[in-house]
């Protein structure tokens, strides 16, 4: 591999030209097939096989198709203008429900005036106080999920007639969650890159280095998202993969180029040809970040075998960011450096200049004093590292997995106005109901049976009031009652509810022969609550195994990555309870633009655990290797991690800050799942590159000494030879080119 690797960095640092344009071209084409096509197809579906809410859309799928269809409402109310069914408020409504229909996204659109349940599970469309009505809307299946432009024009067309009037009107559903500013995910990618700008021109000392690892990253990113666009139309795609997968290719695109440039300019420094550090610089560092993404990759592909679509569809798909983001670092950045030669550290600053343009004495730096500090001491900073991430992972044992609270958005966005308005006029559990299905005899003798069934549900406290009539399919075969709880979809009450029901339900009908299934996106995310909490002791304990596997094979230890899976753990655990405490309890909530404690969606845990425990093989691999690097050169233990550490704390701290900025540009993003994919993974790796690999790592490296390096005659046997960075290789390259009387 680093022979291969080698190879490619020279051919891409000679044939620049060719790489470059290879890549612009790759990406016109994919950008035209994109437009040819169409945009991104997103699915949001929560549903989990072989759970009650799984049955029940199975069930309403071959029976009542209708109820399954991607419909939104634009919420219309009253504060002053008397009742809707007011002939002036009767017009206003008329004319956005007139607009609707003319619209070329719309297949369907329910009037709440005259009231109609031509299509409402959830009940009447007007409230009793007749201050807040539903315009119910189906799009045809082309707009089923529309891109942020096409959700605006649609809204903004059907509301201008309600607004014109003096109403108030907000959009919910699919519609409501992607009507925002069309430049709300914009301005969280150019804060990041923004602040990873400051840093990287900081750090170097020259605008032209400055930019190579943005531009390198952007083109990964953009690849990136063209191809989960083009395959939206062959297979599910959640709608936030694009943050998602944003926010980590972003991440690791400047990380990884991050490491190579700075290899390069060290090696630069020390007097070696462009041509030949290029090529080393991808077999050493690029090998280093072909092994952390790989890491990274299987991580996240590895969520599959939790068994829950939208994980793994979110797994999978982030993963090909980070492909992208690894490709880019080993085509594209070599063949800029070859096209720019010694230019690439032009555009220095002033103030900057010694610093960019003088190799670093490593030996004599902060970072040497600070390692030498750990080495002589390493027991007071290891525990103190240890407690401290300890008491911040400790509100990690409270926490609790919930749904995605749309009333914790930003209180300007559509979809959290229409959950307010909606709360106002119909109750907040009117944001969720329950969907009782019930599979009927074939005989038609269960109406006593499905009576008392309602007459039972009314009677529970939680429930706001009697259910209206139950929908039967065309062959009466099905009926579908609809409960609308008192409280908030993501409330524990709601979950009691749900819970009381799925035992209430079937001892009513049991008598009568009736099936009953619990359903609705509320049941749903319920169900997903459960299997995740199942299913994340077995997903952490793979990806602490591969990753263990996989540090073994590269460094030829036991204890090594014994070491590093260890405290990789700690580290999420602290991210945990960083998360738990600002979200689920609420601390600093109003900082990051939500109003109080919000629920942590059950699936952010799970995919922060693969994206973490991925993201910090990274710097572990870089840190590592180094410390390894010194070892096998004849030093002894202690120093070989001072000097490792010295050697690449910089690079490492720089890059993690870099991440740390994109991660939190994502906390401006309206939707709070984003904030919290944001502030957990920004916070993770802070402590990671900081706290985990600054202190700990060298702590206790230092104190197990050269048994870092143990492995047993039996695995020695088994395992491949070799390192990341090739550093055998280079020894034999060396001497052939010394004995050639080559000058590298």
């Amino acid at each position: 591999m680093t022979s291969l690797l080698y190879r490619l960095g020279k051919f891409c640092a000679r044939h620049h030209w060719i790489v470059i344009v290879a890549w612009i071209v790759i990406v016109v084409a994919l950008a035209g097939w994109v437009k040819s096509s169409g945009g991104m197809v997103a699915s949001n579906s929560v549903d989990l096989p072989n759970t009650p809410s799984n049955s029940a859309t199975k069930l309403l799928t071959a029976k009542l198709p209708a109820l399954l269809k991607p419909t939104s409402s634009i919420v219309v109310h009253s504060a002053d203008k008397g009742p809707l069914t007011s002939p002036a408020n009767s017009a206003a409504i008329a004319a956005a429900v007139a607009a609707a229909k003319k619209s070329p996204e719309v297949e369907e659109v329910v009037s709440p005036l005259p009231p109609s349940t031509a299509s409402q599970a959830a009940g009447a469309l007007v409230s009793a106080d007749q201050k807040t009505a539903l315009i119910q809307v189906t799009l045809t299946p082309k707009y089923a999920i529309p891109t942020a432009v096409e959700a605006n024009n649609i809204v903004n067309r059907i509301e201008q007639p309600l607004t014109a009037a003096g109403l108030e009107s907000a959009a919910d559903g699919d519609l409501g969650a992607v009507a925002v500013d069309p430049n709300a995910a914009y301005l969280s990618f150019a804060i990041g890159i923004a602040a990873a700008l400051i840093v990287l021109l900081l750090t170097f000392g020259s605008a032209v280095t400055m930019l190579l690892p943005i531009i390198t990253a952007m083109f990964g990113v953009v690849v990136g998202t063209i191809v989960i666009t083009l395959l939206s139309h062959i297979s599910s795609v959640p709608s936030s993969v694009g943050a998602l997968g944003g926010m980590i290719g972003l991440g690791v695109g400047i990380d990884y180029s991050l490491f190579v440039l700075s290899r390069h300019r060290e090696q630069l420094a020390d007097g070696m040809d462009i041509t030949e550090s290029i090529g080393r610089s991808v077999a050493t560092s690029g090998a280093a970040v072909l092994f952390a993404g790989t890491t990274v990759v299987i991580a996240l592909c590895s969520l599959a075998i939790a068994g829950i679509p939208i994980v793994a569809q979110l797994g999978y798909l982030s993963a090909i960011f980070v492909i992208t983001a690894i490709l880019s670092a080993l085509t594209l950045l070599p063949a800029v450096l070859g096209l720019l030669g010694k230019r690439y550290d032009a555009l220095r600053l002033p103030w900057l200049h010694r610093r960019s343009s003088v190799a670093i004495d490593h030996d004599q730096s902060g970072w040497a004093r600070w390692a030498k500090g750990i080495a002589r001491h390493p027991w007071p900073p290891l525990l103190a590292a240890i407690a401290i991430l300890a008491v911040i992972a400790v509100p990690t044992t409270k926490m609790i997995f919930g749904q995605i609270d749309t009333a914790a958005g930003s209180k300007d966005s559509q979809a959290t106005k229409a959950y307010n308005l909606n709360s106002a006029g119909f109750g907040e559990g009117s944001n969720g109901p329950i969907l009782i299905v019930v599979k009927l005899k074939e005989d038609g003798s269960d109406a006593a049976a499905l009576a008392k069934l309602e007459k039972a549900i009314a009677a529970d406290p939680d429930v706001l009031a009697p259910p209206a009539p139950p929908l039967y399919s065309a062959d009466r075969s099905t009926a579908v009652i609809t409960v609308i709880p008192k409280s908030a979809p993501p409330s524990d009450a709601t979950q009691a509810l749900v819970d009381r029901l799925r035992v209430l339900a079937p001892q009513d009908l049991a008598a009568t022969g009736q099936v009953a299934y619990i359903g609705g996106q509320t049941a749903a995310f319920i169900d997903i609550a459960e299997e995740i909490k199942k299913k994340l002791p077995i997903s952490i304990l793979i990806v602490v195994a591969l990753s263990f596997l996989l540090l073994m094979v590269a460094f030829r230890s036991v204890l090594v990555p014994l070491q590093a899976a260890f405290m990789n753990l700690l580290g999420v655990a602290a991210a945990y309870g960083m998360l738990v405490a600002v979200f689920q309890w609420g601390w600093g909530t109003g900082l990051i633009g939500l109003d109080g404690s919000v629920p942590i969606v059950s699936f952010v845990p799970l995919m922060m655990f693969a994206i973490l425990f991925g993201l910090s093989m990274d710097y572990e691999v870089f840190l590592v290797t180094h410390i390894q690097e010194e070892y096998e050169s004849g030093t002894d233990n202690e120093t070989a991690v001072v000097r490792g550490l010295s050697r690449s704390a910089r690079v490492i701290t720089s890059a993690a800050l870099i991440m740390v900025c994109v991660f939190l540009g994502f906390v401006t993003d309206p939707d709070p799942t984003t904030k919290q994919f944001g502030l957990g993974l920004a916070f993770a790796v802070a402590i990671d590159a900081t706290i985990v690999r600054c202190v700990l790592v060298p702590a206790l490296m230092v104190i197990v000494g050269k048994r870092n390096w143990w492995l047993p005659k039996w695995l020695t046997k088994i395992l491949p030879k070799g390192s990341i960075e090739g550093t055998g290789f280079f020894r034999e390259l060396d001497a052939k080119q010394k004995a050639q009387g080559q000058q590298t």
